[in-house]
């Protein structure tokens, strides 16, 4: 048996010195206060403990809600016409120059031709 360090034979003693300091009418009294004090020490703790939990649990909470971002699309902006002039350059030369299926059958004119040759 070992209570908070301490065997049985020192336990002994602790208990005969307090009997005779205290003497035998008193020595029950000492020991339901003392009892009470830890009781209500350990309840104390208890609620310390769920106290801290329950904030733990908010705070997790709380960061996980707020780790969650949404992006947001940008509005749609106007362009001034100083910045639409040079985009309405490169549209007119993209419809001038020849359409993508007309570029890959070249492509393929060329290489049957080097083939062929």
């Amino acid at each position: 048996m070992n209570i908070f360090g301490m065997g049985l034979p020192e336990m002994a003693v602790i208990l005969v010195l307090a009997l005779l300091i205290f003497g035998p009418k008193k020595l029950p009294e000492i020991g339901r206060s003392l009892g009470k004090t830890l009781r209500s020490f350990q309840d104390a703790s208890k609620e310390f403990e769920n106290e801290l939990k329950q904030e733990v649990n908010k705070m997790e909470r709380s960061t996980k809600t707020s780790m969650e971002a949404e992006l947001e699309t940008p509005a749609p902006q106007a362009l001034s016409p100083t910045e639409a002039e040079p985009m309405a350059a490169e549209v007119s030369q993209s419809s001038e120059a020849e359409p993508p299926e007309a570029a890959a059958e070249a492509e393929k004119e060329a290489a049957s031709s080097e083939t062929a040759g």
